[in-house]
Formats: C-alpha cells, structure tokens, sequence
C-alpha cells in the first residue's frame, strides 16, 4: 500500500514488461553554505584585521620589569655588633643598617691626634728656633757696629801715637828727652797698631759669626716649612682616620626595599664584602627584547602599552625610552664568533628599554624587578 504522503519523489520507469521505481536525489541543506560562507567571512575579517593591527603595533613577550638594585658593602672590615633591618623591610636613604665594632679606629683616630699634635708643636719650637736666630743676627750686627766704632777709635789712637812716635824720633836725635821717654812713645805706637790689629780680627770674626747666625736662621726658616708639612699629613691622616671611624656605620646608599638579609652579630666582615641588596622599586622600568626583524618602524618616543602576568587585565602606560647599543649576544659571557664555524643565522634580539609614565598608578607599586610582562608598541 502507497503512502499517503512520500518524503521523496519518485517516478516509475516500465522495462522489459517491469516496473522500477527510481529515487530522486536529496537537495542539499542551505545551512551548511551559509555556516561556511560565514566562517570564510569571518577568517578574512580576522586575518585583515591582524594584518592592519600588525602594521601599526609591534608585540612581544619577552620582556622584565628593572629596577635599581644597589649593594651594601662596607667600606673598612670589622666585627658586626648590630644589624637593624630585616628581610625586605623598607628603608630610607641614610638610615643605619649595620654597625661595625669600632674600637680599633677609635685607637687609630687617637693615635692620628696625637701626631697632629706633635707636628703642631714642632712648627711651634721651630717659629721659636727662627726668631732665636733672628735675634742672634741682629746682635751680631750690632756687634759689628760696635767693632767698627772701636777700630775708627784704634785708627785715631794709632795716628796720635804715630805722631808722637815721630816728634820723639826727632827730639832723641837732638838729646831733648831722654831714652825713656822715647821708648815710652815707640810703645804706645806699637800698642795702639796692635789693638788696630785685634778690632780688626774681631770685626772679621764678627762678620764671619754673623754669617753663620744667618744661614743658621735660613735653615730654621727652611725647617718652619717642613714642620708644616708634617703638620699638613698629619692633618690627612687625622681625616682618613675619622673617615675609616665613620665607614664603621653602614647606612642606606639610597632609598628601597632590603633585600635578604645574610649577616648576623660577631660576622666578619672584609672590605668590599657584598651584604645584602637595597632594590629601588619606586623607580621601575621594563627592558623587552625585540626580534631585530621588528625594529624598523620603532623609534623613541613611541606610546607603549605594557601588561604585566600579575595582573593582565591592567594596562600600564609607558614610552619607549632607548635602544641598546648592542644585541645581548654581545653582551653574553661567550659572545658568538661566527667566523670561527660554520654559519647559522639566527635572528637577535635586540634589548629596548621602556619607561612607565604614569607613575601615580596604584599597581605600578607592586610590580617586582624580573617580573614577565607583555609589552605592545604602537607604531606612528
């Protein structure tokens, strides 16, 4: 029995005294077109879409927050006696971290007075020295002067006793005096040229003795500047010894966080020991290293937008500051030498540091040296 209503056509073909019922073919359902018109659709909408958002950014993932990571280290060695900061407390910039025992400076800077002292006192005893020389030079001079005055009285005796050396010649001659007399006069004539004689050696030795006095005042003079010069190095080392005391009391070189904190009371520390770290992390910047294949439309000052794998809803503004003067295989432990092998290209990476802008942001607080962010250059 035929059905009442058949899902599909048929019609009936006579062959050979039979019948043979055919079956038309199903029409296709115009969902499944218009399912793939839409997808094509939407494909090429997607991939123009990329390719325009392509020609106007440029995007990678391989990128870190920075920031200024500062170290403690002490200047002079010592015996610690006191840390007071902890694991990743905050400090400011000047605040004491740690204190060094400090007795053996203080002995040192004791030492480096009394020097002072002593120099001090030697440029006194020498000014003393100098002036005692200059006194002694001006009574030699007057004793000089003196001399000077006696001789021009010998010369006047001498030329007395000279002329009545000579009248008395000439009365002996005539019998007017007697013997003694003359003899007397020739005495008096060779007394007063051997006093000449004497005033004369002595204005000599005066003279020569002022000399010496003058040199010896020279010499002193001389000594003045050398005791000050002791006084002047005694002063530096009076200095370097304060300066060593004061390195005894750690302080903060800048404002941070504190990193771990390694060192205990009764630690030895040596001079130019690392410590501990101080992380300024008000003052944070990303550094993203772009394919040099991406470079050719990035230049400074170009708005960046920054997302960062702690919170990747939040947009983080910020402009490109610098491009590095080299790629980090340059800058690597083992740079690679190509003409040393056999040549593999390999495309480089070139570090591009990037500055936040806005620094009122609440978040840009929390973000932590090495942290991944995501960076997206919008090219002009």
């Amino acid at each position: 029995m035929q059905a009442e209503k058949e899902d599909f056509p048929s019609k009936t073909e006579v062959t050979n005294n039979s019948e043979k019922v055919v079956t038309e073919p199903k029409k296709r359902s115009k969902v499944f077109l218009i399912i793939l018109i839409v997808m094509i659709l939407g494909g090429g909408w997607f991939g123009i879409s990329k390719y325009l958002y392509a020609q106007h950014h440029e995007e990678t993932d391989d990128a870190q927050v920075e920031a200024d990571i500062i170290p403690v280290i002490p200047r002079v060695s010592g015996y610690v006696n006191e840390v007071r900061v902890k694991d990743n407390q905050m400090v400011q910039k000047g605040d004491t971290l740690i204190i060094l025992d400090a007795r053996d400076y203080t002995i040192q800077l004791q030492q480096a007075e009394a020097a002072l002292a002593t120099a001090k006192s030697n440029v006194a005893a020498s000014r003393a020295n100098t002036a005692a020389a200059r006194s002694g030079i001006a009574s030699s001079q007057q004793g000089v002067s003196t001399v000077d005055a006696q001789i021009e009285a010998a010369k006047v005796n001498l030329t007395r006793a000279t002329q009545d050396f000579n009248r008395y010649q000439n009365l002996i001659q005539d019998h007017s005096i007697t013997q003694q007399q003359f003899e007397q006069a020739q005495a008096a004539k060779e007394l007063a040229e051997r006093q000449l004689q004497i005033l004369q050696q002595q204005k000599k030795q005066a003279t020569s003795q002022t000399g010496v006095v003058a040199s010896q005042s020279n010499a002193t003079a001389q000594s003045i500047g050398v005791a000050e010069s002791v006084v002047k190095q005694r002063e530096v080392e009076v200095e370097d010894a304060k300066l060593k005391l004061s390195y005894t009391v750690i302080t903060a070189p800048a404002s941070g966080r504190v990193s771990r904190v390694d060192v205990v009371p009764g630690q030895l520390l040596q001079t130019g020991q690392s410590t501990f770290d101080i992380v300024r992390s008000h003052n944070l910047w990303v550094v993203a290293n772009f394919k040099e294949t991406q470079l050719s439309k990035m230049v400074v000052g170009q708005k960046v937008v920054i997302h960062a794998d702690a919170f990747p809803s939040h947009n983080f503004d910020a402009v490109l500051s610098s491009f590095s003067p080299a790629t980090g295989a340059k800058f690597s432990l083992l740079p690679p030498d190509n003409a040393s092998g056999n040549f593999v290209k390999v495309v480089q990476r070139l570090p591009v540091k990037i500055e936040f802008t806005n620094q009122s942001d609440s978040l840009l607080q929390r973000l932590r040296p090495g942290m991944n962010v995501d960076v997206d250059v919008h090219l002009n």
